[in-house]
């Protein structure tokens, strides 16, 4: 049953990343990179890591997917991207990305990741989270005024000026 949801949430996650790169539309762009942050949490739910798959939920999908969706929805496209269409940049980023996946692929391989054994108790998650809530809570009050920063500063990027040609009167 592991191996079937394992292959589903392969196949989910990288269908997903390369349509969020290959999709012409951006907010649908976004989304596709929403469903590829979920499936990699889905990934962690299967490594037995509960408060990191949630912490992948809460992070990248609740935060910085939606942010990414608000400044695309709040900036003018045509200030932001120029598309250049040619069909060799294509296959040489495909070509890019299967030489680096079978590299680190040999590494991990021939890591001996597989050999490595410990006799420390598992750590419970519950207990992750009091210590990011004790000792980390400075870095989580700045992430969260940065996230807030950005969105102010899309804000403030998408305000249009409809007044063109004529002269404002004080």
């Amino acid at each position: 049953m592991a191996d079937a949801t394992f292959l589903a949430l392969s196949v989910l996650t990288i269908g997903s990343a390369i349509a969020a790169l290959e999709l012409r539309s951006l907010i649908y762009a976004s989304i596709a990179l929403m469903v590829t942050l979920g499936g990699v949490a889905g990934f962690f739910l299967l490594l037995d890591s509960p408060f990191v798959a949630m912490f992948q939920l809460a992070v990248y999908v609740g935060s910085i997917a939606v942010l990414i969706l608000f400044t695309v929805m709040l900036v003018r496209r045509e200030l932001i991207f120029t598309k250049i269409e040619d069909p060799r940049r294509r296959y040489a980023g495909v070509g890019l990305m299967l030489i680096i996946m079978l590299g680190i692929g040999a590494v991990i391989i021939n890591s001996g990741l597989n050999t490595i054994t410990t006799e420390e108790p598992p750590v419970d998650y519950r207990d992750i989270g009091k210590e990011l809530l004790l000792y980390y809570w400075p870095a989580l009050i700045l992430m969260a005024l940065i996230l807030a920063s950005s969105v102010i500063g899309a804000l403030m990027l998408a305000r249009r000026e409809d007044v063109k040609g004529e002269q404002r009167t004080n």
